[in-house]
């Protein structure tokens, strides 16, 4: 755990006055089971905000749709974006294109301008990052891509037939074998940390606006025989951000139990390096088969009460490891799954709310819940297309690529979910 003197201490270490004198932002350290902002504790609503640095790229984003999002969050109290610093490849459909990776350590310079954009203007609004370096998953390239680029064969996407998702998971779990791939993943770490903001000219691991590292996008232990080797994984790669960044808060971005072949006891023994400053847990109730949105009365009192047992029986491991958790990751469909912003999202947001009141009772009480980020803030997107998917040159929503746009996506035009979010967080206060 990273000791909070310490901490304050690094950031406020200036090489000059001017450059004493720019630094408002209080970072974000860890004392406890709580997270504080400079000498204030600090809990949130955030966003997922995966897609923020393509936004910001010159050449296929929208910097001027960019700033205005992140002034409609931040005037509704979100101030934490959980952000993909990791899409590589981006060569196959239902993944993300273009790649801040093409090749394997080749980096696309427009996408790097377009992450020091979105950073560099956080900061201007007292917002924070948390960047996560990798993919368990196909839409970004992730841990698939690595293996194929270093001679595992084509990967077996499952958004196309015959492709199965258990022939995925089988592919992917050969990355805790393959040492050229995790050198790989090793070596972007230490480029992406080792970057200096082009607008701000800070150093990325001395930056206030970065929150924390995250090792990946829920990472899994894949099965039982894997775990030795997903574990040992696991802590090298967090050893190594630690190594390189003192500053920053790690994290591994884990669904929790759902990660760990659905038992709780394996997270608990995947996570026990102290160098993993908090934990992490995601829900999702229609993947899971607790909600479904044809019989929506019936399976959303259903989906509530069994996101609410798996948030306190995590919240009991963070409890008992003396460390913050944050569920980062939650979402729920639009009446019937419409993709158009017009449609009802009233079972979303008593959803939400279950989750917010949840993190309000935490705070209250010190418990050791101390964010949430749904998923994800749409913004100004759009669901362009009938089938859903996206199509390079679409605009950017809050769903991955291979998945129908405005699924799960939280629109500027939602004013009612994001009138919730800013009470909720005034709450927070």
């Amino acid at each position: 755990m990273k000791n909070l003197i310490s901490k304050i201490a690094l950031f406020a270490l200036c090489i000059s006055i001017t450059a004493c004198s720019a630094q408002k932002q209080a970072p974000i350290t860890v004392k406890g089971t709580q997270f504080y902002k400079g000498e204030k504790p600090y809990s949130y609503v955030g966003a997922n905000y995966w897609y923020g640095s393509l936004l910001g790229s010159k050449k296929v984003g929208d910097r001027k749709r960019l700033l205005r999002e992140l002034d409609l969050m931040k005037k509704n109290g979100i101030d934490n974006l959980r952000i993909l610093v990791g899409a590589d490849g981006g060569t196959y459909d239902y993944t993300v294109t273009p790649a801040l990776q093409y090749e394997q350590g080749k980096y696309n310079v427009d996408l790097l301008d377009g992450l020091d954009f979105l950073i560099a203007e956080m900061g201007k609004r007292n917002m924070y990052a948390v960047l996560y370096l990798n993919n368990n998953w196909e839409w970004s390239g992730g841990i698939s891509q690595y293996l194929e680029w270093n001679g595992y064969g084509k990967i077996p996407n499952p958004n196309i037939k015959p492709n199965t998702w258990p022939q995925f998971m089988d592919f992917v779990k050969q990355y805790h074998s393959c040492e050229p791939c995790m050198d790989a993943f090793e070596n972007h770490i230490k480029f992406i940390l080792g970057r200096t903001n082009a607008y701000n000219k800070q150093k990325y691991t001395q930056d206030p606006a970065i929150m924390a590292w995250q090792v990946g996008n829920e990472p899994r232990v894949l099965s039982v025989d894997n775990e030795e080797k997903f574990t040992l994984w696991l802590n090298k790669t967090v050893d190594l951000i630690d190594s390189l960044d003192k500053n920053h808060l790690i994290s591994t971005g884990s669904e929790g139990k759902a990660g760990s072949n659905d038992d709780l006891a394996t997270y608990v023994r995947t996570h026990k390096n102290p160098k993993i400053d908090y934990l992490t847990m995601h829900i999702w109730p229609k993947n899971w088969g607790w909600f479904k949105a044809e019989d929506a009365e019936n399976t959303l009192p259903i989906a509530i009460e069994k996101a609410t047992a798996y948030i306190n029986e995590h919240i009991e491991v963070a409890k008992k490891s003396g460390r913050p958790i944050v569920i980062e990751e939650f979402g729920l469909p639009r009446a019937e799954e419409s993709l158009s912003p017009s449609a009802s999202v009233v079972n979303r947001n008593a959803f939400y709310k279950a989750f917010f009141e949840r993190l309000v009772k935490s705070h209250t009480n010190n418990e050791t819940l101390q964010g949430v980020n749904f998923w994800g803030f749409g913004g100004e997107g759009q669901a362009i297309n009938t089938s859903g998917k996206w199509n390079t040159g679409d605009t950017f929503t809050a769903d991955p690529p291979q998945e129908p746009q405005g699924l799960n996506s939280v629109f500027s035009s939602d004013k009612l979910t994001l009138e919730i979010i800013k009470m909720s967080n005034l709450k927070l206060k």
